[in-house]
C-alpha cells in the first residue's frame, strides 16, 4: 500500500502541477497566463488574467503539495476547488465521458486527492516526516466543503460570457 500510495500521489499530482504550469508560465504546450486569461474571460471570468493566475496556482501548488504528500487537506481542497469550477463551467453541460469533453476526467483528479485525505498520505510523505496526523474522514469532509465553498464563491462572481449575453 505504501509504494501504491507513493505512485498515486506522484502520477495525479505531477498532472495537475503541470496543468497549473500551463496556464502559469505555457509550459507543456499551455498558452501562460495571457492566453488562458483570454480564455477566462470567454467564460465569465473577468478579469481573465487574475483568474488564470489563481486557477493556476491552485493547481500547481495543490499538484505539488499532493505529490510531496504535504498539506494533504490542503492540497485537496486546491484541485477539487478548481476541479469543480471546471466541472460546472465547461464539462458538465457534455455529459460524463471524456471523449465528450464530458466531466469524468476532473471528477478522478477531485475524487483521487479526496480519497489520499480520508486514508493518509502515507508513510512515504512529507505528513508522516514531520508527524502530522491530518487525515481520517473528518480531514476529507473539511477539504471537500473548503473546495466547494472556494468554488461556489469563484462560480458566484462569473459575468456571463459575451456570446450568452447576446442571444
Amino acid at each position: 500500500m505504501t509504494l501504491g500510495l507513493l505512485i498515486l500521489r506522484l502520477v495525479v499530482g505531477l498532472t495537475m502541477a503541470a496543468h497549473g504550469a500551463q496556464k502559469l508560465f505555457g509550459w507543456f504546450g499551455g498558452y501562460g497566463l495571457s492566453g488562458t486569461g483570454g480564455f477566462m474571460e470567454k467564460l465569465g471570468f473577468i478579469p481573465g488574467r487574475r483568474n488564470a493566475l489563481f486557477a493556476g496556482l491552485a493547481e500547481f501548488t495543490g499538484g505539488l503539495l499532493l505529490a510531496l504528500g504535504l498539506a494533504t487537506p490542503l492540497a485537496a481542497t486546491l484541485i477539487i476547488s478548481v476541479m469543480f469550477v471546471a466541472v460546472a463551467t465547461i464539462h458538465a453541460k457534455n455529459g460524463y465521458f471524456n471523449q465528450n469533453q464530458g466531466f469524468e476526467y476532473n471528477l478522478l483528479l477531485a475524487v483521487v486527492p479526496l480519497t489520499i485525505t480520508i486514508i493518509g498520505a502515507g508513510p512515504l510523505s512529507l505528513d508522516a516526516r514531520m508527524g502530522f496526523h491530518d487525515a481520517g474522514p473528518l480531514w476529507g469532509l473539511a477539504a471537500l466543503v473548503a473546495a466547494l465553498v472556494g468554488g461556489a464563491v469563484q462560480l458566484a462572481s462569473r459575468r456571463a460570457p459575451a456570446a450568452q449575453k447576446a442571444n
